[in-house]
């Protein structure tokens, strides 16, 4: 039995047409059904439901034997003890600063909200700007709203939620698209079938 973990929303929908080309399509319709582990078409597959943020731990202790992440989770997370054999190249955005429209440019100490610390720690020091990272879990829009931060770190697509609330996007920290990881120890004991498995999301890949 392989195990994947995926999240639900963008990347599941995005991946669920290759995921089909693989013969791997859930029995159970995972936008009304409550469960968290779904079968699959292939007797031999099955699917964990869990936030995107939780697939690279689930997959780096083995309690799946591959995943589905952003880049964005898999950086913040750390997931050099994982595989990162393909760039799917679904779910695609990228990762910004925004701030709002009239905000002059950054500089000097700011405050930043994100829920991307690592990531933000990081980028912030390579331009040599001192940022004090407030983490958030949701909502980073009203930061910059409210006094609570000067500018947020944050995924954007359209942009119109920004927009929708007089921000603006900045700099470009990273494009962003969502990788198959593997676990190492799985990649071993399941090599054969985890190999087909690649072969197969490549060939799909390349078609596209």
């Amino acid at each position: 039995m392989l195990t994947i973990a995926v999240s639900k929303g963008r990347i599941f929908e995005d991946a669920l047409p290759l995921l089909a080309e693989a013969g791997i399509v859930p029995t159970d319709d995972p936008k009304t059904c409550r469960k968290l582990i779904l079968a699959t078409t292939r007797s031999d597959v099955q699917l964990v439901i869990i936030r995107a943020t939780d697939v690279p731990t689930f997959v780096e202790y083995g309690a799946a034997d591959l995943g589905i992440a952003g880049k964005d989770v898999l950086i913040e997370h750390g997931a050099e003890s994982l595989y990162e054999p393909l760039d799917l190249n679904i779910a695609c955005c990228r990762l910004m600063t925004a701030a709002h429209k009239d905000a002059p440019p950054l500089s000097g100490r700011i405050r930043v909200a994100t829920k991307y610390v690592k990531i933000a720690q990081r980028y912030f020091a390579n331009q040599g700007i001192q940022a004090e990272i407030i983490k958030l879990y949701g909502s980073m829009e009203l930061a910059p709203l409210v006094g609570l931060a000067d500018c947020i770190v944050d995924l954007v697509d359209t942009g119109n939620t920004l927009r929708a609330n007089d921000l603006e996007p900045r700099e470009l920290i990273m494009n962003i698209s969502s990788r198959l990881v593997v676990n190492k120890a799985a990649m071993k004991m399941k090599h054969e079938a985890i190999s087909a498995l690649l072969t197969q999301f490549e060939k799909t890949l390349a078609n596209r």
